[in-house]
């Protein structure tokens, strides 16, 4: 993967991607929100917010910040913020993930939908996405991750060439993601299609001393 094949596959998608992806990763999101609460005046990052499907689950005394690299998926994101009045989206802004242009400790919780299987570099990902946040904060990471059924994994790797175009690998392990300086990895939940689909939720280490 790389940047150029990422931005060609999501300018395709861009049109048709509520209509194709948002019924089949809505549990995910909606996993996500119910994880991330109570969220009153929290600062949240979501990274990969594509066209913003996700935006409007988030309740309106939070304060949220949604990025993307592409720019096609943002424009949609921005009008739909316009057309629902959603008053708690702080701002949209184009962005690399592995490159986040904010400060330390910037956010109460980071959120990356559906991203960690599309960028270049996964550790490079989840170094930033631990930087940006507060240390006792949190980390959550929607992601299709390989099956562990051999027939699946088999199919799995016959698309794997087809990477560059599909804008995802779909043979990244869940042993590929990883755990960041600062963080400890929680739990693994099940989300879509039988838990094809799963979410990963990391505690900053300061909070989990903290709740011990």
């Amino acid at each position: 993967m790389d940047t150029g094949s990422i931005k060609s596959a999501y300018r395709r998608y861009a049109r048709h991607y509520d209509k194709i992806f948002g019924p089949i990763f809505d549990p995910g999101r909606r996993k996500a929100m119910s994880l991330m609460e109570p969220l009153p005046g929290k600062r949240v990052l979501e990274v990969g917010v594509g066209t913003g499907i996700s935006l409007s689950y988030y309740p309106r005394d939070s304060r949220v910040v949604g990025i993307d690299i592409s720019h096609e998926m943002l424009e949609i994101a921005r009008r739909r913020c316009e057309r629902e009045g959603l008053q708690q989206v702080e701002a949209l802004v184009e962005m690399d993930a592995e490159n986040l242009a904010f400060e330390d400790n910037s956010f109460d919780v980071v959120i990356a939908m559906y991203v960690a299987s599309v960028v270049p570099n996964p550790d490079r990902l989840m170094e930033e996405m631990a930087r940006v946040c507060h240390p006792d904060g949190r980390l959550l990471v929607v992601n299709h991750f390989a099956s562990r059924n051999p027939v699946v994994r088999t199919f799995e790797k016959g698309l794997s060439p087809l990477s560059r175009y599909l804008g995802f690998r779909p043979t990244m392990d869940l042993s590929e993601l990883p755990e960041p300086e600062g963080f400890e990895r929680k739990g693994v939940h099940p989300t879509n299609l039988f838990g094809y689909w799963k979410l990963v939720d990391f505690n900053g280490a300061s909070d989990s001393a903290r709740l011990a």
